[in-house]
């Protein structure tokens, strides 16, 4: 049982918090465009960053009161990672924002671009799986 209410919890949270947001701020909870306003000094900083703090204290409350062990270390090399990290910025930069501003908010106000771009990650993330898994599992180490 506890295998569906964590993700179930988490997922109901995010809706609240998005659409808290929008209720109070009048913003939406784009990740991508919360950070980019925080790091580029935007006028109205303090919630942006204050988001950005419950977004990363959340998970470590979490590990704390639920007594959830840390996962391992990633075997990824770190130039993987970051050369990963610089791929989802191009994407977010070219798709106009990120999975929780389309994905989340974008298709919770029937926004047709969101409906678009979402559907593009998904079938994008479905497609690298199959490639990596299923075709060129015989070429990787």
């Amino acid at each position: 049982m506890f295998a569906y209410t964590t993700p179930l919890v988490g997922g109901l949270l995010i809706g609240v918090s998005a659409v808290a947001l929008l209720l109070f701020l009048g913003r939406i909870a784009g990740i991508a465009g919360i950070l980019w306003g925080a790091v580029s000094a935007q006028p109205d900083n303090a919630w942006r960053w204050t988001f950005i703090l419950g977004l990363l204290a959340g998970p470590l409350a979490y590990h704390f009161v639920a007594a959830v062990p840390n996962p391992p270390p990633s075997p990824l090399p770190w130039w993987q990672a970051v050369a990963g990290g610089l791929l989802v910025g191009i994407g977010v930069r070219l798709g106009s924002g990120c999975t929780s501003g389309h994905g989340v908010c974008g298709i919770g106000r029937l926004s047709p671009r969101s409906l678009v771009a979402t559907l593009t990650f998904m079938a994008t993330g479905i497609a690298t799986v199959y490639l990596i898994r299923h075709v060129l599992v015989e070429f990787l180490p």
